[in-house]
C-alpha cells in the first residue's frame, strides 16, 4: 500500500494511493494509517490534489556516514556503529516546495537518502524484529548547509533549518530495502548514484540501535544516511531523488528573501 497525505478542496487527508481504470486515485483514510486503516469513501484523482510531506513527524532520526564512499569524501572513516543525529520536525516540508537558502550560509548540499517510518511505540527492538514496528520507507533530501556544519563541530544549525528535509511523495508499506538503487539528480544531472545494499549498517542495526537511545512513535522518520556525490544547490535549480520501487521526490531551491 502507498501511503500519502493530501491537500484537497475539501482540506488536508491520509490517503491510500491506487491505481484504477490506469489512473492513480487517492482514497481517503479515517483517522490515521497506522494499524489496519479504515475508508471513508472520499475519493480524488491524484492530479486534482497536492501531495504534501506523507507524515509529520514528532521527531526525525538520521545516520550519518552510513556509505564508505560518503564517508571518504567527507574526509574520513566510517565509524564502526551507527552515529545519530537529530532534525526538527519543523524541517520537513513535502514534494514541489521549495528548499530555502538561509542568507548565512554560503553552501546548502543535498543529501538523497532512504527514510523508515516508524508504525508503533517502541523500545529495544533487536535488530530481527525491526520489521514489525515499521509502518513503511520514503524517500529524504537530508539537506545541508555545510560551512554551518564545519564551523559549529556539529550538526543541529547545518542540518536543521526549516525545508531542510523534503519527504515523499508517499509511503510504500510493502517495499523493500534491500538493495534498492538511489539517484539524485540536480537539474536532471546525475550527482549520486548507489544501491541501499551499500549501507554499512542496515535497518535492523540502525532501529536496533536508536531503539537503546529513545522511545521511537507512530510516524517517527529515520533518515539511513547518504551516499557519496553530495553537493552544493543554488537558487533555481531543482534537485530530483529518485529510490527504485518508491518514486521520486523532487523540490526547487530558492534563497530566502
Amino acid at each position: 500500500m502507498r501511503l500519502g497525505r493530501i491537500a484537497s478542496p475539501d482540506g488536508v487527508a491520509f490517503v491510500s494511493i491506487e491505481e484504477q481504470d490506469g489512473v492513480l486515485v487517492a482514497k481517503e483514510i479515517a483517522e490515521h494509517p497506522f494499524g489496519t486503516p479504515t475508508f471513508t469513501g472520499r475519493t480524488w484523482p491524484l492530479a486534482d490534489v497536492r501531495l504534501l510531506a506523507p507524515i509529520l513527524a514528532s521527531k526525525v532520526i538520521c545516520i550519518g556516514k552510513n556509505y564508505a564512499a560518503h564517508a571518504a569524501e567527507m574526509g574520513g572513516e566510517a565509524p564502526a556503529d551507527p552515529v545519530i543525529f537529530i532534525k526538527p520536525n519543523t524541517s520537513i516540508i513535502g514534494p514541489e516546495v521549495s528548499i530555502v537558502r538561509p542568507p548565512s550560509s554560503q553552501r546548502v548540499d543535498y543529501e538523497g537518502e532512504l527514510a523508515v517510518v516508524i508504525g508503533k511505540p517502541c523500545k529495544d527492538v533487536p535488530a530481527a524484529k525491526a520489521a514489525s514496528v515499521i509502518l513503511g520507507y520514503t524517500i529524504a533530501n537530508d539537506v545541508t548547509a555545510r560551512d554551518h556544519q564545519q564551523a559549529d563541530g556539529q550538526w543541529t544549525r547545518g542540518k536543521g533549518y526549516d525545508t531542510f528535509c523534503p519527504l515523499g511523495p508517499w509511503i510504500d508499506t510493502e517495499f523493500d530495502p534491500a538493495d534498492a538503487e538511489l539517484t539524485t539528480q540536480l537539474d536532471g544531472e546525475t550527482k549520486q548514484h548507489s544501491r541501499t545494499s551499500l549501507m554499512i549498517h542496515d535497518i535492523g542495526k540502525i532501529i536496533e540501535w536508536i531503539s537503546r537511545v529513545m522511545t521511537l512513535l507512530p510516524g517517527d522518520v529515520i533518515l539511513t544516511g547518504t551516499p557519496e556525490g553530495v553537493g552544493p544547490m543554488t537558487a533555481g535549480q531543482r534537485v530530483s531523488v529518485t529510490i527504485s520501487g518508491l518514486g521520486t521526490l523532487s523540490n526547487p531551491v530558492m534563497d530566502k528573501a
